[in-house]
Order: structure tokens, then sequence, then C-alpha cells
């Protein structure tokens, strides 16, 4: 271990011992180049695909290196992790290989799917409990059975070995990547990987720029950097699950803000949209954290033309309930789906002649509540429009004011809007 101005940094050396845990453990994901993306950007856009691992995430290479380094007390006592998704089935899977047993604690709303995924990988080693509403709520539960019998707590990113697990990905890009590697594109959430990764960079690959990656939403490793300390976001939006904390891990942002070149955000809407478009386009599925990387790729195409370029899919592990949702958000980021009140008069034909002769050939309507008569002139209902073309959207609004159909715009008002996303 290097010790610089007191900040912990992975040494080579045990990020090297981590790989060779790692060996039969995780699997040596490919790189592999997108010819869609590299003609888009003018660049060799290559993906980093984690989504391969046993797991579908990297979240297994931390979570067993730090559980293969456990004491024989540890290991007899049992371990405790709260999680929501990835780390949790990394832990899992740990288990079963070290024989260890574990308490994984999670929110009660997480989705039957990952429940089970985790059952599958811990099968006899590991007990599920679901506890409160938030990931905070599990976290506190988990902390307060670590003390109550002495049980090791296992930290999905602020811990060394996790850090030096999730840094075996550095190490691995590098050594199959044919050409320099001008930038990496990685996805931050409570900041393991991004730690982890840029230090072995910067240790082998000096000159690679790495980038990290937030959601809008989500702010925190941009927060904490701007502000020269770890910051506690006070609220988040935690639509992209895998990359959504509150504050990121003290290691990892002492490190981060050394070897990170930038840190920028991308718009939940953006991330929906690249998931489409990579389901659709080059038959991969992400979830929304394993599509950041890409989806920032837009706020740099200048600068990464010509230039070798790797972006790290981190997981795969989305919900197929939230198929609606992710599809609905993307509309709503490209323009292309709007809400509105709309003021029917009270009289036959107005429903057709708002349909015949306001909305356009390609306009579709997705949604249609008819709420009640406000008055003897007219009724308002709420209407949502999926246009074909952004540019199709003022040319509507205008016709509906001239017919005295319009009533309000609901896109931007989101004491109103949360009720019908």
């Amino acid at each position: 271990m290097k010790v610089e101005n007191k900040i912990y940094y992975p040494s080579l050396a045990a990020v090297e011992a981590a790989a060779k845990k790692l060996q039969d453990v995780a699997e040596v994901t490919p790189i592999t180049k997108s010819q869609r993306y590299s003609k888009q950007f003018e660049a060799d856009i290559f993906f980093k695909r984690e989504d391969l691992q046993p797991v579908r995430s990297y979240k297994i290479r931390g979570a067993y290196n730090k559980m293969s380094s456990l004491s024989l007390s540890q290991i007899e006592n049992g371990i405790v992790c709260a999680s929501a998704g990835n780390h949790a089935q990394g832990v899992a899977l740990s288990c079963k290989l070290l024989k260890i047993k574990g308490t994984i604690f999670m929110p009660a709303p997480t989705p039957k799917q990952k429940i089970e995924q985790v059952n599958m990988f811990g099968e006899d080693y590991t007990e599920v409990v679901l506890v409160g509403d938030t990931f905070d709520d599990a976290n506190s539960a988990a902390m307060q059975e670590c003390e109550r019998l002495n049980k090791t707590f296992i930290h999905p990113f602020n811990d060394e070995k996790v850090i030096e697990g999730q840094a075996t990905m550095g190490l691995e890009i590098i050594d199959q990547a044919q050409h320099p590697i001008h930038y990496v594109f990685v996805p931050v959430g409570g900041g393991g990987l991004s730690a982890g990764l840029s230090s072995v960079f910067k240790e082998l690959s000096p000159n690679t720029k790495i980038i990290g990656v937030e959601p809008l939403g989500a702010p925190s490793m941009s927060t904490s950097i701007m502000n020269k300390r770890n910051t506690e976001l006070k609220n988040i939006q935690n639509f992209v699950d895998g990359a959504a904390v509150k504050r990121v891990g003290d290691l990892n942002f002492a490190i981060c803000q050394q070897n990170l070149d930038a840190m920028i955000t991308v718009d939940e809407g953006k991330v929906c949209e690249t998931m489409l478009d990579l389901y659709n386009k080059e038959a991969i599925i992400v979830e929304p954290a394993g599509a950041l990387s890409i989806a920032a790729l837009d706020q740099y195409a200048e600068e990464i033309k010509g230039k070798n370029v790797i972006c790290i899919v981190s997981g795969s592990n989305n919900d197929i309930t939230r198929t609606a949702e992710i599809k609905e958000r993307a509309l709503l980021y490209a323009n292309l789906k709007h809400y509105f009140i709309i003021k029917f008069p009270q009289r036959a034909g107005a429903l057709r002649e708002f349909v015949v002769d306001i909305l356009g050939p390609n306009d579709d309507i997705t949604y249609f509540e008819y709420t009640k008569k406000t008055n003897r002139d007219n009724g308002a209902a709420v209407v949502g429009l999926e246009l074909k073309s952004a540019d199709d959207l003022e040319p509507l609004i205008t016709k509906m004011k001239l017919r005295n159909f319009y009533g309000d715009y609901l896109n931007h008002k989101p004491e109103l809007f949360q009720f019908l996303v």
C-alpha cells in the first residue's frame, strides 16, 4: 500500500493479488468495438462488458476480494451487507463460493426478480431480510445486526479490499488494449470502481483521461469534488439505482479527487434513451447505471474525435417491469412526449375536431383522462401526446390556442407531472 498525504491508494501489488484471487471467480470480460458509436463520434469506441460477469455486474470483483481476506473468526461469525441489487448478488455468490454464512438486508420494495437472483447465487449460505422502504433503512438494520452479533459488514464501496477488487478491471483493460487508450468513461456511484480503476491507470497509463459519470439526480462525487470535501446530499433521485448514493465513500473521494480528470452528470432521460438505443440497435441489455458511460459521449463529442475510448458497461441487472418508465423518460428527454390539460367544448363533435383538425397525422394520443365537467361551456381532460418530431410541438400548441382547446402544459409543472409519470 502506498501512502501519500495520508490518502490510501491501492498498490499494484495488491491489485495483482486480487486479480489472482479472482481468476476462477470473475470473468475476464471482453472489450468489444461498437462500429455504430465509432462511426457516430468519428472515434474508436469500445465497451468493457462487465454486464457479462456471472452476477451481471462488476460487483463480484470487490465483494469476493474482500470476503476472501476475512480471518477465521470473521468467517465463523458470518457477514452482513445491505444492498438493493448488484452488491447483494456479488456478496451472495461469494458466500457460496467461500462457504461463508451471510445475511443480506434489502429494502422491502426491492423487485422480486432481484431477491430471487440473490437467493439463487447464495443458495443455503445466504438469508435475505427485507426491511424498511429505502436503502438507508436496510443499511441501518444491517449495521445493528453487525453490532448485535459481532458480524463483519461488507461495504459496497468504502473499503480497501473492495477498491482493490474493482481495480482489477483496470489491469484487464490495459492488458487487453491493442492501442493507447485516450479516454475511459466510468460510472460513479459510491466511487469504488472509479477509485480503483483510476489508480491503476495513473500508474500504468498516466496519459489516459479518466472521466467519471454520475446521474444528474445524484451528483454526490461531483458535488464533493466541487466543495473539496466529501459532501452528503440531502435528496437524490433513485432512478439510476446502481449509481445513486447520498454520500460517496471517504476513501473513494480522496482518491477520485486526485485521480479523475473530470466529473460530469447525465440526465436520467438521456440514460433511458441510451438504454433503448443499446437494446434496439446493439442487442445489449443494460441497467441504468450500465448506460451512464455511453450516455456521456455526447458531452465529449469534439474531444474524442480520432481517439481510442473505453466505456465501462457496468451491469445489466435491469428489471423488465421498468420498461414502460424507461421508454417514457426517453421520450420526454427527446421532447417527443407531452402532457396537456385540454379544455373540450361541451358539445357533440368536440373530440373529433381535436383529433382531426388539431392533431397532426403522426401525432399519437397515449394518455387520456377526462376529469369532470368544470362548467357548462367546457370540460377538462388530461391528454398525453407522442409526437414524431420535436419541431411539431409549437405548431400543435398554436392550433390548440386558436381553437380554444388549450388549457395548460404539464411537462414543466413537476407538482402535477409526478402523478402522470
